[in-house]
């Protein structure tokens, strides 16, 4: 039911900007502004349950609480660029999103290089 509500804010926010578009166009990009926040805010929440789940499901997986926090970390690397590059683009900015944008991948991208050290030294000691 939470996304219903989501979506609703989110339509509404986007309505409510539309009518200081014409007028006052930085009111416009505020509200959005402030309406991604709040949405972030409803996300954050969902996370802090998500991650009570998977610390739940740690248990089970002995030895891979470092992959499952990379993988937390990615996730939100991804979020925090990709929330940061909308707000850019609405405010016309399209080519500091699109910078925002490719540094978040490259984060990504060099978080990821010791998990993939860690799968090719354990592919060399199985085969070797």
């Amino acid at each position: 039911m939470e996304i219903v509500k989501i979506g609703v804010l989110g339509i509404a926010g986007v309505m409510l900007a539309l009518q200081f578009k014409s007028n006052r166009p930085e009111y416009g990009l505020y509200l959005g502004a402030a309406i991604c926040l709040v949405i972030f805010t409803f996300s954050l929440n969902g996370l802090g349950t998500l991650l009570g789940r998977v610390k739940e499901l740690e248990k089970y997986l002995k030895g891979s609480g470092d992959y499952i926090g990379f993988l937390f970390k990615a996730v939100g690397i991804t979020y925090v660029c990709e929330f940061c590059a909308s707000i850019c683009k609405d405010a016309g900015y399209g080519a500091v999103a699109g910078q925002i944008e490719i540094f978040g991948k490259l984060s990504v991208l060099l978080m990821g290089i010791p998990v993939l050290t860690a799968v090719i030294e354990n592919i060399n000691a199985i085969a070797g």
